[in-house]
């Protein structure tokens, strides 16, 4: 059975998708987190395997949220990207998971030469904050 969250909030300043449960449980979703770990089949890909790795989306915002029947929440990113529909049980599952699918995304763009940074890279440095 899905879990719907109680209470969702979308928290622009702080770039957070706050999401509430009835057992007392908060999550809060940084809005890149999302955006790269975007259910669609964009990101995922149509079958196995890793999907398209996304770069670029460290200052991506949601610029709208609508939810799907009793089942989902379709996000809208300033990227123009909004074909995602985010399950409850999915947006659960990035709630529990969170670290360790944080860490897997920083793991694959170190070892594939992507950047959370927008536009062009210098070879062989970082874009300075």
């Amino acid at each position: 059975m899905s879990q719907r969250p109680s209470d969702i909030r979308i928290r622009k300043q702080s770039r957070l998708l706050q999401l509430d449960y009835d057992d007392g449980t908060r999550f809060e979703l940084p809005f890149e987190f999302l955006r790269v770990w975007s259910p669609s089949a964009e990101v995922r890909g149509h079958g196995t395997g890793p999907g398209t790795l996304q770069t670029g989306k460290k200052d991506v915002m949601v610029t709208g949220a609508e939810m799907v029947g009793n089942y989902a929440l379709k996000l809208s990113f300033s990227d123009g990207h909004d074909s995602g529909l985010f399950t409850w049980d999915y947006l659960r599952d990035l709630g529990d998971n969170q670290q360790a699918y944080w860490q897997d995304y920083l793991g694959r763009l170190e070892a594939e030469g992507g950047s959370r940074e927008a536009g062009p890279q210098p070879f062989g440095g970082s874009t300075p904050h």
